[in-house]
């Protein structure tokens, strides 16, 4: 009995690590957090020609709260499926530091607050051609401590679907079959005797006028 307990723990834990092998980890992940150990901004390769890295840092390290920014391509088709907030979320799990935790790609910027008690917009957008510094500062304005928002984990997993709008579908019964064939019929006759005394009065205005002769 002994010995086949052991052999089925070992097997769960072969599967269970086989599958955890089969998951390769997401590379932005990774490597934002490798560069937060030691500065709070990661730039991807892709958009190092466009950022300005001593600016950005400069905002950064004059936020009111800890702030870590990972500028990396995000859309549809990585794992968040576009939901850039469980992106930062899941950097933030990752990183495992609270603070405020900013994902950029040039044009939008998205947060997440992580382990930190404040209001943070969802997400604002850049200007033509607005530096990452600018776009970073404007985004930071937009953060309020909040006495109403408290400390959590920021939101790594999906959220769940809506549910689907039902309308209660009214039920037939002869009555109301017949009160709306009779209400439409009612509508049908006035609107019908209105147009013929319309029809009726612009053909008498229209008759030309006899003129009487004299005697």
């Amino acid at each position: 009995m002994r010995r086949l307990l052991l052999l089925l723990v070992a097997t769960v834990w072969l599967l269970t690590g086989t599958a955890s092998a089969a998951t390769p980890a997401d590379p932005r992940i990774t490597a934002a957090v490798a560069t937060w150990a030691t500065q709070p901004l990661y730039v991807d390769p892709d958009y190092s020609s466009v950022a300005d890295r001593a600016e950005t840092l400069q905002v950064i390290s004059g936020a009111k709260v800890p702030v870590f920014v990972a500028v990396v391509p995000f859309g549809e088709w990585f794992p968040e499926q576009g939901d850039i907030p469980m992106l930062a979320g899941r950097l933030a799990a990752a990183n495992g530091k609270p603070g405020l935790y900013v994902v950029m790609d040039g044009d939008r910027s998205y947060g997440a607050a992580h382990q930190l008690g404040v209001y943070a917009p969802s997400w604002t957008y850049a200007e033509r051609d607005e530096s990452l510094s600018k776009q970073l500062s404007e985004y930071l304005d937009g953060v309020r401590a909040s006495k109403y928002s408290t400390p959590k984990p920021a939101r790594t997993a999906p959220l769940p679907p809506e549910p689907e709008r039902t309308y209660p579908k009214e039920k037939f019964t002869v009555g109301k079959a017949i009160g709306n064939g009779l209400g439409g019929l009612v509508l049908g006759l006035m609107g019908g005797g209105i147009l013929g005394g319309i029809v009726l009065i612009v053909a008498a205005l229209s008759r030309p006028r006899r003129r009487e002769g004299r005697a």
